[in-house]
Parts: structure tokens; sequence; C-alpha cells
């Protein structure tokens, strides 16, 4: 390139700082010069104008410049030699034209395992339909809303963690998790009453790999595994994937059945998963002295409690929930995330889990992923350490609330009348139950015809028909749109109410698929 074209080149750069955008203007400057180059307007060897020159040029401060050439030759994008200026080192990428491959001839269906096919799987992907086109209202969503991320707060911590530990962050995790953050989990349970010490503390991608590492670690092929009823979806999925055989076990106003448990465990099992605090799908609380029941048992049957406290801190009553089965007995595994009551794209859970079981638990979660993100891990300690969980959940809360009873407020109003649901005083579910005639999957179907997604009760059961209802989430929309979702969740019932052969047909229609 000649002399005269790069002094064309320079007096074009076309570059323009925004001081109003939110980006300091050394990062704009930055930006824009690297699109340049991996777009080839400025090819290998271009010479960058000199740093007083673009300053005076983009009217803006020569430490702008400065800095921003800093990061680009930092960043390997240009070379700066003394004297001669600094110049562009990266080649633009080379679109490269690759053929279609042929159409494979293996015979897939036959290959995947039997786990893969499992019936749990299939549900899930049939309810996960969503009307296109239209404006549903999610009642099946389990996140927190836009409105309600702490992206601002995160960001400071994420901003904090890379200036301050740099390249640091951003290896590989001890498989057991960063000690600085199983410290404050640790502290942060003391607070909820959950007696642990760093050492008993596995940090996991989420409660979803709790689970799953709890099965590796605890299920041989064909053994017995209780459940109650109804449950989480994903615990159904993670436990099945292990080949377990699911027991469910009924529940009374208090909790599981004891007299089912006895009977249940006589043909021996390795563990039983409970939410006591907050079921998911239903919402049911286990009373104290259920909870003091279940540990009595679970010591002298020698089958393991698995805690889901999955809402943890979420609670929209005046009321703290009863003791965690973890202060009752140091055998308990306890589950806990941050998903719920923070942000889901963390993947941030953990298992307080007793001491002769935790080497295994390590080793499974090494073979399985090598250690959970370490970067992400020192951001959640950083928002932990600086107390912003505390101001989140103040914030948050009472919008739960009030999202809570506008839904409720909703549903009374338009609901046929008898229907009844379970006021959730934890978590973020409402479960109605259905009429004997009314099948969860044909409500399903005709409420998406009508704009609302719902849960039916079919996604969290081991046998199909031991409970019938609705699970209604109402973290994901504001107010306005739980009521309208209550609207049309009615209007549905409603038309089904005066078509039960139709509401009947419908659900068996789907069973079939």
């Amino acid at each position: 390139m000649g002399p005269i074209e790069v002094q064309k080149m320079e007096r074009s750069m076309g570059i323009v700082l925004n001081k109003a955008d939110g980006d300091p203007l050394y990062k704009q400057l930055f930006d824009q010069v690297v699109r340049r180059i991996l777009s080839g307007a400025f090819p290998p060897g271009f010479r960058l104008p000199p740093t007083r020159e673009l300053a005076a040029e983009l009217s803006t401060n020569r430490n702008t410049v400065v800095r921003a050439y800093a990061d680009l030759e930092n960043a390997g994008f240009v070379k700066s030699a003394v004297g001669r200026g600094t110049f562009v080192a990266l080649q633009a990428p080379t679109p490269v034209v690759t053929p279609r491959p042929a159409e494979g001839g293996l015979p897939w269906a036959s290959l995947v395992s039997g786990p893969s096919k499992l019936e749990s799987l299939r549900r899930a992907r049939r309810f996960q339909a969503v009307a296109a086109g239209r404006d549903v209202v999610n009642l099946t969503r389990m996140q927190p809303s836009p409105d309600l991320i702490p992206d601002k707060l995160l960001r400071r911590c994420f901003e904090h963690v890379l200036r301050q530990k740099g390249a640091d962050a951003l290896g590989y995790a001890p498989a057991e998790g960063l000690p600085r953050l199983r410290e404050l989990i640790v502290e942060d349970l003391a607070r909820q009453g959950v007696p642990a010490r760093a050492e008993d503390v596995v940090i996991t991608s989420g409660s979803q790999q709790a689970l799953d590492l709890i099965a590796r670690s605890l299920i041989d092929p064909g053994d017995n595994f209780l459940v109650d009823a109804a449950t989480y979806s994903g615990a159904i999925d993670a436990f099945s994937l292990t080949n377990a055989r699911l027991v469910p076990v009924p529940s009374d106003a208090e909790g599981p059945d004891m007299g089912s448990l006895e009977r249940l465990t006589r043909a021996g099992a390795k563990g039983l998963y409970i939410m006591p605090n907050c079921n998911n799908p239903t919402g049911a609380e286990i009373s104290t002295e259920r909870r003091r029941s279940l540990v009595a048992w679970s010591e002298h049957a020698g089958v393991p409690l698995i805690e889901d406290d999955y809402g943890s801190d979420l609670w929209l009553g005046d009321e703290p929930p009863p003791p965690a089965l973890r202060s009752l007995s140091g055998d308990v595994l306890y589950v806990g995330t941050f998903s719920k009551k923070l942000v889901p794209a963390l993947r941030v859970g953990f298992v307080v889990c007793p001491p002769a079981l935790r080497p295994t638990l390590v080793y499974v979660k090494k073979a399985v992923d090598l250690g959970s993100s370490l970067v992400l891990q020192y951001v959640l300690a950083e928002f932990l350490e600086r107390g912003y969980l505390r101001a989140h959940l103040g914030r948050t809360l009472p919008e739960y609330r009030a999202r809570r009873d506008a839904l409720e407020e909703s549903l009374a109003k338009y609901l046929p009348q008898g229907m009844t649901w379970r006021r959730p005083e934890r978590g973020l579910v409402l479960w109605l139950s259905l009429p004997e005639d009314m099948d969860s999957d044909a409500v399903f179907e005709e409420a998406q015809r009508r704009g609302v997604l719902v849960g039916p009760s079919a996604l969290y059961e081991v046998e199909v028909r031991r409970e019938r209802g609705l699970r209604l989430a109402f973290c994901a929309e504001n107010a306005a749109r739980l009521s309208l979702g209550g609207k049309r969740l009615g209007e549905a019932l409603r038309a089904l109410v005066k078509q039960p052969r139709r509401a009947k047909a419908a659900g068996a229609e789907l069973q079939t698929v």
C-alpha cells in the first residue's frame, strides 16, 4: 500500500465517539477500530494515525487514544514501533466455502441410550410448544422477569473481578468450588438457620447438576429411589437417567405419609428427594413435626434425605419456614441454588453433604465438568460479600407478593365456581386443583389456544393421574399480565366445563402421543 493510499485512509477512518454513550470513549474507539480490522477496511500493515492527530480529529483527550491503542496492542490487533507508528497486525479472516456434507446413514434411532428415550423427557418436549405469533402470558417460566434482574449490580461485580483478578479469574476452578464462595455460602446459610461448614459445601452448575451428581453418586441401575407423588420434573429426569426406579410417595396435609414410607422401604431405597419449604409444583410445605419424623425414619431405615431448598429466602408470608432438615441431621444432603432468587444465568448452585460422601461427589463432579465456571464464582462471591443479595431480596420480595396477589385476584374473579388453589406462603408457584373429570393435558391445550401457558400435572408425576392440577408460576410476568393470564385461563376452564367429554378425550389423546 502506497503512502498516498495510507494518507487517504487515515483521513477517512470514519470514527465517531459518542460522549452520551454509556461506554468510555477509549472503549468506543477500541471497538470501532476492531470492527474495521475484522471487516478488512484496515488491512495488515495499515498505519493508524498518530495519537495526537487522531485525538484532535475526534475532539477528545489524547489519553483516550493512547489508552485505546495500548488495549489494541495488548489484544494483538496492532503493533507499535518507536519512531514509526502503530500498524494493523491482524489479517481479516478469509471466508472458507465448504461443501454440504452427505447425508449420513447410521441407525441413530437404535443407537441412542435407553434412558434418553424416557417418557418423562418426551412429556417435557410435548409441553414446550408455544402458540406462535401471539401475545402469550407465560405461567410456566420459573425465573425472574428482566426488570427484577440486578444487572447493574452484577456488572459492577464483573468489572471489579476482572480488574482485580485479571487472568487469575479465567482458569479452571477447584472441583469443589472457590473457597471464598463456599465460606460466604456458609455464612448465608447460617443466617437462614442451616448449619454447614465450608468443607461440607460443593459448588455445582446450578441445583440441577447437584441432583445429577447425587444421582450418579448414590444410584445403581434398578435401585429404588423415593420422590413425592408430584415433584420437580428436572429431578425426575436426573434420577431416571441413572436407570433408577422412581417410587412415588403419597402425602397428607403434613407432608410425606410415614406409613407409606415404612412400607415402601421394605424393598430397599437409595434416597428420598423432597422440597420441605415449597414443593415444586404444588407449593406444599412439610410441618415441623413431620420433618422430625422424616429424620428419625431416615436414620432408622438407612435411607438418605435429599433436601431441595430451591426457594430459599423467597418468603411471601410473615412467618419464616420450619427448621431445615439439615439442621436436624448432619446426614441430610441440602441442595441450594441462586437461580430463583437471583439470576439463572449465573448457573451457581451447591450441595451441603456429609463428610463421608463429599469425596465421592467431588470425584464425580471433576469427571463430569472439571469444575464450575471460576469467573462466575468470583462474581457471585463479590455480590454476596458486598451485601447486594440482601438489598436485592428487599426489592424483589414485595414485588413477588404483589404478583401472587394479582394472580389470585384474577383467579377468584374468572375461574369456574368451586375451583380451589393453594395460596403460596413461600416460593414462586401456585397450585390449582382440577376437578376429577378434567384432564390437565386438555387444560394445557385449551389454555394455550387462548394465549396462556400453564404447567399440567402430567409434567410433575412419576405415575400419571396421581395428582390432578396445574402449576402456575408468577415470577416471570408483571401484575397486569398475571391478571390477564388468570382471565384467559378462566375462559379456557369454563369452555372445558361446558364440554366435559372434550376435556377427557383431549387428555386421553395426548397421553398416547
